[in-house]
């Protein structure tokens, strides 16, 4: 199945399908991987059964019967996902999704990590599954923040001992900061930063406090913020801010040029589209620690 030319050596060339298919923003390569289990991938017409198979291009590469293109250009976007949604390509349910509320002309996009439904705030989506990874690594360390409004009592030293960590239910959690920020009768404001984010962390680990979670917002990713963007909002991230936070060899070259971002054409489902142009999109983001980089808000 590995139909690839040798080196000098006489060893095959190439690169894993899986991450020649990550590249090419099919999904993570962990995701390519699934994809092959399921006889979803083919090479030159026949259903791969390994994700071992080396090629040197996506040429002869179909995923469901139809062939992927050449990795485009890589693009971040930071979108802000309203309450409501699942983050999700197809949801069983019937529920709306994400990608199905995005503009069309993002085209197929991932995101890096999940919010869950009732999770609002800062999205960061990618047509790179590398990208993604990387991001998504424990090694990289990207601190992820939120604000979040509870029900009930809060005791402050609770609070500031979740930064040794916290086990709850036999799932350990890492150092959690937790500040107070203010407090509203019987509800409360707290800001938290986590480096982790496993599944519904924040909710279990309030929940594990005596506190009920009523709001939750992510307000950052890594370098960057949700700012001022309203619901619906997607920004695609300038090339500078790029170079300046990921490693050249995840991003590539720079694309011949950076156009600005056009009014998207109407998005999805209807419900999360503001006004009559679809999701309003704002235009180059300038993330936090980057004051004279990319082009300026319009």
């Amino acid at each position: 199945m590995n139909d690839q030319k040798k080196n000098k050596g006489g060893e095959p060339k190439g690169e894993r399908i899986a991450k020649v298919l990550a590249r090419a923003g099919v999904g993570s390569r962990r995701a390519v991987e699934e994809f092959i289990r399921l006889g979803k991938i083919s090479l030159h017409g026949k259903v791969l059964d390994t994700p071992a198979t080396l090629v040197t291009t996506t040429k002869g590469i179909t995923f469901n019967g139809r062939p992927i293109k050449d990795k485009l250009p890589t693009k971040l976007w930071l979108y802000h996902k309203p309450k409501g949604l699942v983050t999700t390509h197809k949801d069983e349910g019937g529920r709306d999704t994400v990608f199905a509320a995005l503009p069309s002309k993002l085209g197929r996009v991932i995101s890096v990590g999940r919010l869950d439904l009732n999770t609002e705030g800062l999205l960061i989506l990618t047509n790179d599954g590398q990208m993604s990874r990387w991001m998504e690594l424990p090694t990289t360390a990207w601190k992820r923040k939120y604000k979040v409004r509870v029900h009930g009592k809060v005791n402050e030293a609770r609070l500031t001992a979740l930064k040794n960590g916290v086990t709850v239910d036999g799932i350990k959690y890492g150092a959690i900061d937790a500040q107070l920020e203010r407090v509203q009768n019987t509800n409360a404001w707290i800001q938290i930063v986590i480096k982790e984010g496993k599944n519904r962390e924040i909710r279990k680990v309030m929940e594990h406090l005596g506190l009920k979670v009523t709001r939750l917002i992510r307000t950052a990713y890594g370098p960057y913020e949700l700012g001022n963007m309203k619901e619906g909002d997607v920004a695609e991230v300038s090339w500078a801010s790029m170079e300046e936070y990921f490693p050249s060899e995840l991003i590539g070259t720079a694309p011949k040029a950076e156009r600005p971002m056009k009014h998207w054409e109407k998005g999805g489902k209807k419900p999360f589209n503001k006004g009559k142009g679809g999701p309003r999109e704002r235009s180059q983001v300038k993330p936090k620690g980057s004051p004279n980089r990319g082009p300026k808000r319009r």
